[in-house]
């Protein structure tokens, strides 16, 4: 397919506009909103872009996103890079997949899955979802037994030996070999995301409308979500 000009130069410049900015927004930038929604030779190409970028290009709303692919650590996050943001600076494999953990925890217990929108609540208090956090590890723990977490691919001994391994601190430690100062670093690394709010002093949390939309439209699939339970032994394999 041949395409003009024109159309080329405005798919690079809302290709580009989303390499700076992550998203476009309607609100923002009505014009390369509408040349993307309205014109399909300038979508396909700004997808192609993004397929070129190891990336994804969704619209969500009144919101186009860019969302870089799992493997895609230029313009995304490798294990290393946060393993250095998430844990503490000796922080082992198991460190890195316990701070996982806490953001699948987070996850689980704002969205449900259910109805037109998957959000089931509008704020969590730090200490009930650290609460959350060691309850749902000691149960997986007590539950499985080293060949089933190797069968499941979920190491809960190995996670709650790095959460045991760190202290607890009633004076509200922002140390990440504290357990408050673990959870205090990975809420401030979503909120740099664009993710959640997090009102330290009031110790909530809320999600944000990127969030929303994106476990709305993308993630919470019943079988993503369904895998997403079992994993945290909410629910039981059929």
């Amino acid at each position: 397919m041949a395409y003009e000009l024109e159309e080329v130069r405005i798919s690079q410049e809302i290709f580009y506009y989303l390499l700076e900015h992550h998203e476009l927004r309607e609100e923002d930038e009505i014009q390369l909103y509408k040349a993307y929604t309205e014109q399909e030779e300038v979508q396909n190409l700004v997808k192609s872009q993004g397929e070129i970028a190891q990336s994804r290009i969704e619209r969500y709303g009144n919101v186009i996103y860019l969302i870089p692919r799992e493997e895609n650590h230029f313009l995304g996050f490798s294990k290393a890079q946060l393993k250095a943001a998430l844990c503490k600076s000796s922080g082992t494999d198991k460190d890195y997949y316990l701070s996982q953990f806490a953001v699948l925890t987070l996850l689980v217990e704002f969205f449900d899955g259910q109805g037109s929108s998957s959000k089931a609540r509008e704020y969590i208090r730090v200490g009930e979802l650290q609460n959350c956090i060691s309850a749902r590890l000691r149960e997986g723990a007590q539950s499985m037994d080293e060949e089933e977490e190797e069968r499941g691919g979920i190491a809960f001994s190995n996670m709650l030996e790095a959460y045991e391994a760190l202290r607890s601190d009633d004076k509200g430690s922002r140390a990440k070999t504290t357990k408050e100062g673990f959870l205090h670093h990975i809420l401030l690394f979503l909120q740099k995301q664009g993710l959640i709010e997090y009102v330290e002093q009031d110790e909530m949390i809320k999600t944000t409308k990127k969030l929303d939309n994106f476990m709305d439209w993308n993630l919470l699939n019943q079988n993503n979500y369904h895998r997403v339970l079992r994993v945290l032994g909410v629910m039981e394999d059929e």
